[in-house]
């Protein structure tokens, strides 16, 4: 959201999110921010197959912490992209898996995922070649 100095007001947005009430706008960012984050997006995607147990998704995603899944899970729970089913047996089995909301975020997911995975040779070259000329400038 912009501010007008002339009336000390806010504006309308501007951008990609000017379609929207400028109301809206800070959640919206957050909810980008979130959709955006890599754990986000690695644990959406995991959990594609159906539900997982703490440890088959924290196993499931290479370099991914305990506490980073731990903090990571709880946003989604909290943005109501993922369930959390807790069985009374011992020992006690948690499930995580995706709720009708969640499911929509995966196809925004897998697009970017496959976006990268389509560019990866392309992108990995214009790296290479902007370093080596960062390099000998």
């Amino acid at each position: 959201m912009e501010h007008d100095p002339s009336t000390g007001q806010a504006g309308a947005l501007s951008g990609p999110c000017s379609r929207w009430p400028a109301e809206h706008g800070e959640t919206i960012r957050q909810i980008i921010e979130r959709a955006g984050n890599k754990w986000a997006v690695l644990v959406v995607s995991s959990l594609n197959g159906g539900p997982l147990r703490y440890t088959d998704l924290l196993h499931s995603i290479e370099g991914l912490s305990q506490r980073m899944l731990t903090h990571t899970l709880h946003q989604l729970l909290r943005d109501g992209l993922v369930t959390r089913t807790s069985y009374p047996e011992v020992p006690p089995r948690v499930e995580y898996g995706l709720t009708d909301l969640g499911t929509t975020l995966l196809i925004a997911v897998t697009t970017l995922i496959d976006w990268a995975g389509t560019h990866h040779d392309e992108i990995q070259d214009h790296r290479t070649r902007f370093d080596q000329a960062e390099g000998t400038a």
